[in-house]
């Protein structure tokens, strides 16, 4: 009996030992953080395990009452009841001060004091080639197109065959396109979207395709390596070059005023017979290439509404114009009919259909019309450049 009775007192002395870190808890709240407290109550909920679960030290004692002489069991009894009470007692009792601290913590923490005056959330804006490019889309919906987008990363197939781009020209070597290690090519121009939409939807189509394209070019003032594109397709019976120039002049004039005049020119892309690249007269000096001090006023005042507060050389306009460098026209970008070939490679018969398109960048377009010297400057993220286009 003696020996067990202190084997019961050993293993309360020893509790009380490592309960220490545990006793207290009121008196050490205004020390304790709520993080801390969180921790201190999954320790204390294992130490309550341990000391009084069913492989804990008491519950090995209370398996000793019956090994006890029949006279000294239940005054044994009662020593080891006491001993579990007494340990119980104590890790309730510290547990319901630790949850009685963590529940005023939370509280305190997630107060909310509605006296306090508000913040007013800080509201974003589009980017000045969103602003451009949805002015385009709403321009060509209403003249019946349809938006369609598609991947970025392409086949060989899409990006240079069904565009009759042959193998061995330039713009399929490494040094003009961005490969992956799959030998799968960021598309270079967004016409890839017109193969698939003919593909998909048939003729007669008439669609617009913006987005990015990417291309292995040396960043600078007027280039970078990915930049956007919107590109429009027509393909019906009986569709001439007449057609294409009667849409583009139509847009720009929407966009650009009534006073807008279109020139084409003579050009060549694998992708269209014949081609051509078109220009339009400058929205500043309507094609005279010159401006007076008068329109100078209003451009820079325009100007500084739309982003001229980054132009480094804006106080150094002369009457030379400077959106159309004294031409009177802005080269925009280039069109033509579409060309057999490529019909062929969609499956439409080229004697029955023809169409035409045409493709432009928005970077250059943008910079333009609001004062941009630098068209990196749009992917820079710089918000003291991008608050100025709200």
């Amino acid at each position: 009996m003696e020996e067990q009775r202190k084997q019961v007192e050993g293993i309360r002395e020893a509790f009380k030992a490592k309960f220490e870190r545990f006793a207290n808890l009121r008196s050490a709240a205004s020390d304790l953080k709520l993080a801390s407290a969180e921790a201190l109550s999954k320790e204390l909920a294992e130490f309550k395990i341990k000391s009084t679960g069913k492989k804990s030290e008491i519950a090995e004692a209370k398996k000793l009452i019956g090994k006890v002489a029949p006279e000294e069991r239940g005054r044994f009894g009662q020593l080891v009841q006491a001993a579990e009470k007494e340990i119980t007692d104590l890790l309730e009792k510290a547990e319901a001060e630790l949850n009685e601290f963590i529940t005023a913590a939370r509280i305190e923490r997630e107060r909310l004091d509605v006296t306090i005056p508000g913040r007013r959330p800080r509201t974003g804006h589009l980017h000045p080639i969103t602003i451009l490019r949805q002015q385009i889309e709403d321009i060509f919906v209403s003249m019946g197109y349809a938006i369609e987008d598609d991947r970025e990363i392409e086949t060989d197939y899409y990006n240079f065959d069904a565009l009759n781009i042959p193998e061995g020209h330039p713009a399929r070597e490494s040094q003009d396109t961005f490969y992956t290690t799959g030998g799968f090519a960021l598309r270079s121009q967004t016409s890839t979207v017109q193969i698939r939409a003919m593909e998909r939807r048939g003729v007669p189509i008439r669609i617009i395709a913006p987005g990015k394209v990417f291309r292995r070019d040396t960043p600078d003032m007027t280039h970078v390596p990915m930049f956007h594109q919107i590109e429009g397709l027509c393909v019906d019976k009986g569709i001439t070059m007449a057609h294409l120039k009667g849409t583009v002049t139509e847009w720009l004039k929407r966009l650009f005023g009534e006073d807008t005049v279109t020139r084409f020119r003579p050009s060549y892309f694998p992708f269209t017979e014949p081609s051509a690249e078109f220009d339009f007269s400058c929205f500043v000096c309507h094609g005279s290439g010159r401006v007076s001090s008068e329109q100078r006023a209003v451009s820079s005042k325009e100007g500084e509404s739309a982003g001229e507060q980054l132009t480094a050389n804006s106080s150094q306009l002369t009457d030379r114009c400077r959106p159309c460098k004294g031409s009177g026209w802005i080269e925009l970008g280039g069109s033509g009919m579409v060309h057999p070939n490529v019909l062929r490679a969609c499956g439409v018969d080229p004697a029955v259909y023809s169409g035409f398109a045409f493709g432009f960048g928005l970077e250059r377009m943008a910079a333009m019309m609001f004062n941009i010297d630098d068209i990196r400057h749009m992917f820079e993220n710089d918000v003291r450049f991008l608050e100025q286009f709200k």
